[in-house]
C-alpha cells in the first residue's frame, strides 16, 4: 500500500499511504465522465438556444470554449476547497496533500493541473493532427505518441509514482480514511464531551480539515510535548 511518513510545520509525523495506480486512473475516469457530460449537455443548451441548422460555427465555439475551461479549471476548482479533491478521488477517498507537509496552497495545484496540459491534451492534438496525409503530420504523429509516452510511464520510474505534474509541484495523492475522534479517548458516558469534538467550518479554515482529521493520532500517542506544540500552531492561527 506503499506508506510514507509525513512531517507537518509542528513536526508531528503522520502515517499515509498513497493512492495506488489503479485508484488514481478510476477517479481520472469518473472526472472525465463528469467533463463529458457537462460538454454535452453545454453543446445541447447552445443548439436549444440558438436553434437552426446553420449555426454550426457558434456552437462549434462555444463548444471549444466550455472545453478549454473544464480542462483548465476543473481539477483547479475542486482541489482548491478544503478537501483538495475532484468528485472523482472523493468517490475513490483520495485527495492531494504537499508532500512537504505544510497546507497545499493555490501555486501547488495550479502547477500540477497545468502540467496536465502538456502531459495529455498537447500530444493529443498531435496524434489528432496526424491523421491527415503527408509525410510531416506522419511524423506529428510519432512525436505525440512518443512525448505521450513518456509521460505516461513516468510513474514507474519513481518511487512514488508520481506524474509530472506531482513532481513539479511538490503533492502527493494519498488514501483519504477520514477518520473520527474516537470515544475511547473520553469517558463513554460523557456526552458532552464527545459533542465538544465537533468541528466547525471556521476552525476547519483555521487549521485544515486533513490536519483536524489526524489529530487522532496525536491524541492517542498523548505527547505532552507534541500536544503542546500542537495546540500552539493553533492558537497562532486563531489569534
Amino acid at each position: 500500500r506503499r506508506p510514507r511518513a509525513l512531517v507537518t510545520p509542528e513536526g508531528v509525523t503522520l502515517h499515509l499511504r498513497l493512492a495506488s495506480a489503479g485508484s488514481r486512473a478510476g477517479a481520472f475516469m469518473i472526472d472525465a465522465l463528469i467533463m463529458l457530460a457537462v460538454l454535452i449537455a453545454l453543446t445541447v443548451g447552445a443548439i436549444f438556444l440558438i436553434g437552426g441548422t446553420r449555426t454550426v460555427g457558434p456552437v462549434a465555439i462555444i463548444w471549444l470554449l466550455g472545453f478549454l475551461l473544464l480542462r483548465n479549471f476543473y481539477f483547479t476548482l475542486f482541489e482548491s476547497g478544503i478537501r483538495a479533491a475532484t468528485p472523482g478521488k472523493r468517490a475513490l477517498k483520495l485527495r492531494v496533500v504537499a508532500r512537504d507537509g505544510g497546507r497545499l496552497n493555490g501555486g501547488a495545484i495550479l502547477a500540477r493541473n497545468l502540467m496536465r496540459e502538456v502531459e495529455v491534451f498537447l500530444p493529443l492534438i498531435f496524434l489528432l493532427t496526424a491523421q491527415a496525409e503527408g509525410f510531416s503530420n506522419r511524423w506529428l504523429g510519432i512525436i505525440g505518441f512518443g512525448w505521450t509516452a513518456i509521460f505516461l510511464f513516468m510513474p514507474l520510474f519513481n518511487r512514488d509514482r508520481l506524474r509530472a505534474g506531482d513532481l513539479l509541484a511538490g503533492t502527493w495523492v494519498v488514501e483519504n480514511e477520514r477518520p473520527k475522534i474516537a470515544p475511547d479517548l473520553l469517558a463513554a458516558n460523557d456526552r458532552e464531551a464527545i459533542d465538544a469534538y465537533a468541528f466547525t467550518p471556521d476552525e476547519l479554515a483555521a487549521y485544515g480539515q486533513f490536519e483536524i482529521q489526524r489529530l487522532e493520532e496525536v491524541l492517542h500517542r498523548d505527547d505532552r510535548d507534541t500536544i503542546t506544540t500542537v495546540a500552539g500552531v493553533i492558537r497562532r492561527k486563531i489569534g
